[in-house]
């Protein structure tokens, strides 16, 4: 069973939270979720533990307990809901050119270009 750990310190490294964990029962993985570019804490994580009644002792004893200074939020991961566009970042659209349909069901396109020539709103080619 999958578990959700909120309200982490910023100072809880992967190894802390198994520890905390591990008096509950076997724990497969324990991980603190990082941000990308600088590996800092987010300050949550996610404990996998292959017993149910064992996961279940440990939400019933560490949800609302103090850990490193803060009090968790411990509970059974939920799956992430899907995104809508395909998991694009920026939604499904294209930072450089946003392809548009006007009524009659003809397309414009608009933005991508620079104002120096190219294909930017001040030049005269046409699509």
């Amino acid at each position: 069973m999958k578990l959700f750990v909120g309200n982490l310190s910023f100072d809880v490294r992967d190894e802390d939270l198994r520890s905390a964990f591990e008096p509950f029962g076997q724990v497969d993985s324990a991980a603190v979720v990082k941000e990308r570019g600088s590996s800092e804490s987010r300050g949550f994580g996610f404990v996998e533990m292959p017993s149910r009644t064992e996961a279940q002792a440990a939400i019933d004893g560490m949800n609302g307990k103090e850990f490193m200074g803060r009090a968790l939020s411990v509970n059974e991961a939920r799956p992430m809901p899907e995104r809508p566009g395909g998991g694009s970042r920026s939604g499904g659209f294209s930072r450089h050119r946003l392809d548009t349909r006007r009524r009659d069901g003809s397309r414009r396109k608009s933005g991508g270009g620079s104002r120096k020539g190219g294909q930017g709103r001040f030049n005269k080619r046409s699509f």
